[in-house]
């Protein structure tokens, strides 16, 4: 099995995270996920619950990347974040520096926007496993604030990409 390393890290903090946010939310109504969560004996996670866990929060994470396409970032193009016009035949010999830009901003965003939205779907979950006339606490209170700087700092981290991008691959 191969390791956590700089190659990989982007992909597992955008996808996987996001995706077990969504998936613990959900526990309420999936009751299997509750045995894939389970940290003491004995309904410990099995090999097979962990592996359960793994998978199911990858394709979630990417479910979630999806909506995040069609939602986030359509938001922050019609708030005025449009994505920039790049110049791809300018990506010859600068295709470690364009990496470079998705590594550190790219999948910052992903990260970022994509917690957005599960965090989203954790809490209506959660309300609806609750009951919405039910009593608010601080985590009703708490999810606001955190999805207010979840939008600012994927906007923060889209806005560098698009202009360090463009700084990279415009023609200009």
């Amino acid at each position: 099995m191969q390791s956590v390393s700089t190659d990989n890290f982007g992909p597992l903090v955008a996808y996987l995270v996001p995706g077990a946010v969504v998936l613990l939310g959900l526990q309420p109504h999936v009751p299997i996920l509750l045995n894939w969560f389970a940290a003491v004996s004995p309904d410990a996670p099995t090999l097979g619950g962990f592996l359960y866990l793994t998978v199911s929060s990858l394709a979630a994470g990417m479910t979630i990347n999806a909506i995040r396409w069609v939602c986030v970032d359509s938001f922050h193009a019609l708030t005025g974040l449009p994505p920039p016009k790049l110049n791809f035949s300018r990506l010859a010999g600068r295709e470690q520096a364009f990496a470079l830009l998705i590594s550190i901003h790219y999948q910052h965003y992903q990260f970022f926007a994509n917690s957005f939205i599960a965090t989203a779907i954790a809490y209506i979950s959660y309300r609806l496993s609750t009951g919405y006339a039910g009593q608010f606490g601080v985590l009703d209170i708490a999810v606001v604030p955190v999805e207010v700087v979840f939008l600012l700092a994927s906007r923060d981290t889209l806005r560098k990409y698009y202009r360090r991008s463009e700084q990279l691959l415009s023609g200009k």
